[in-house]
């Protein structure tokens, strides 16, 4: 017991080490800062109806070359054939110099990817964002001759199904802002992507309405800064858009509010800021970055650059008995993830890595034990479990191999694991696996019968509940909601896990 105490205790200690934005120090002072606080600088670069918004794009990625930044620009689809269309070959070698995302194909044009995706279902919503996105992913490969490493949603217009699409296409990192999910404001892995999503530190360096906040925006990144490395290092996450530095209004809101949408020969220009206003705006950002850079433990990365600096060590780990007994031992009808020393399990990965184990025991078949890849959550809600169901062990062996079989052709969490006739929940299941494997790890005899008890999903609680805040983007249709899209997104909670900081320049 005071072993475990101890474990317990290192445990801890190290997560808050991980830690970004909110984490508590451990051992470290003012005076002994740890680590690096790495700044994500990304641009939705998305406007293709008015023809001056095309140069700011470029003077923002010149003014970063020259200040030895580079940044991320996730482009839309649409702007990347315009600019080929306009021959603007200018700005694409600018943004050329950079990393590039995706940010849709057509962004606000109607369906927009929140408004198709609501009416399906998980595999078709996922083949469905391919058939409609992967034509401007592609093009964007061929216009700046390289492939996007990052997705984010145009406005709230996020749904579930693009994240087994996207991991398809070879993207790894989702980098956007908006509510749906968010892990207390730090990065996470859902959805087999490394999300920079919903991110608390960098939230109050945004431009207010005028432009004029600098000196504020200074105080919070000074503020921010301190309080990372007081944790051991951080990310912060920071956007602008290359329109809004010479625009009154959202070119998308002038043609595409409220569910309008308007054939191409109808778009109407949205109004210009004048010359001294475009100016002040430049001048906050050169201002900032500047500032951003005098500090000596700052770094710009792009988006996949954070894959460096916040890898998924838990791929690829050979997982030894002792960290198999550790692992099931801290499974509880409260299912989430589970941090440990050097990596950290979504709840998916431990359903994934005990079902390995005890299969194999079953079939007394001694091996190494590695994650099988990315393991989804169910696509569909299963069985309520309202009171405890005993099986016979016989019984509980062929679910074992039953659901083994499951997972490696499907690489996903059933909705319902089936006891021979009784469906249960996949929660009540694992923890019950896990309390089967403990006894089997630890050379016991196979218990006579195997009882399973309600359980549930409580990673879940980091995915919002639906509510019209959600989808509050002016590009949606009056009254619109989406409340599939959150019942699948809790569902995939499953695949949800802290995305724990390695010092990369030590």
């Amino acid at each position: 017991m005071r072993l475990r105490n101890q474990v317990g205790v290192m445990l801890a200690g190290l997560l808050c080490l991980r830690g970004t934005a909110g984490s508590p120090a451990v051992g470290k002072t003012s005076r002994q800062p740890a680590g690096y606080v790495y700044v994500v600088l990304w641009f939705d670069t998305e406007d293709y109806i008015l023809p001056q918004s095309d140069d700011p794009a470029k003077r923002i990625a010149d003014l970063l070359t020259r200040q030895g930044v580079r940044a991320t620009f996730k482009v839309v689809g649409e702007k990347g054939r315009t600019l080929v269309r306009r021959r603007r070959l200018d700005v694409i070698q600018a943004l050329q110099r950079h990393e590039i995302g995706y940010h849709a194909n057509t962004h606000s044009q109607h369906p927009t990817v929140a408004e198709y995706e609501s009416q399906l279902d998980w595999e078709v919503g996922a083949a469905e964002f391919t058939r409609r996105e992967r034509p401007g992913y592609e093009d964007l490969r061929r216009i700046f001759g390289q492939a996007p490493t990052c997705y984010g949603q145009p406005g709230s217009s996020w749904a579930p199904q693009v994240f087994p699409a996207l991991q398809s296409w070879g993207v790894k990192v989702y980098l956007d802002d908006a509510p749906h999910v968010g892990l207390e404001g730090r990065p996470f892995w859902y959805g087999g992507l490394l999300n920079i999503f919903h991110i608390q530190a960098g939230s109050d360096l945004r431009p207010n309405a005028d432009w004029s906040n600098l000196a504020q925006v200074k105080a919070n990144f000074q503020a921010t800064y301190a309080s990372l490395l007081q944790s051991g290092g951080g990310i912060v996450s920071l956007y602008f858009h290359p329109c809004e530095f010479v625009h009154r209004e959202f070119w998308d809101a002038v043609n595409f509010a409220q569910g309008a949408n308007p054939p191409r020969d109808q778009w109407k220009l949205p109004a210009v800021q004048a010359p001294p206003e475009i100016e002040r705006n430049f001048r906050f950002l050169e201002g900032m970055v500047a500032f951003m850079k005098s500090f000596p433990r700052v770094r710009f990365i792009t988006a996949s650059q954070v894959l460096d600096v916040m890898p998924d060590r838990a791929q690829h780990h050979p997982f030894s008995i002792a960290e198999l007994r550790q692992i099931a031992s801290r499974v509880s009808p409260d299912v989430s993830f589970q941090v440990h020393q050097d990596y950290a399990l979504s709840a998916s990965e431990i359903f994934d890595l005990l079902n390995q184990f005890a299969a194999s025991a079953i079939r007394k078949r001694p091996r190494a034990w590695h994650l099988r890849g990315m393991i989804y959550g169910p696509g569909w809600p299963g069985a309520e479990l309202r009171q405890d169901v005993q099986v016979p062990w016989n019984q509980f062996v062929r679910t074992v191999l039953d659901v083994e079989g499951f997972l490696a052709d499907h690489h996903q969490i059933p909705n319902v694991v089936w006891l021979g006739s009784k469906p249960v929940p996949p929660e009540s299941y694992l923890v019950a696996l896990a309390q089967a494997a403990r006894a089997l790890l630890a050379g016991e005899p196979a218990p006579d019968a195997v009882t399973l008890r309600p359980a549930h999903l409580a990673a879940a609680r980091y995915v919002a509940d639906d509510s019209p805040n959600l989808w509050e983007w002016v590009i949606f249709p009056p009254g619109f909601d989406a409340p599939q899209l959150m019942v699948l997104a809790k569902l995939q909670a499953w695949t949800l896990k802290p995305a724990l900081l390695v010092d990369a320049h030590r």
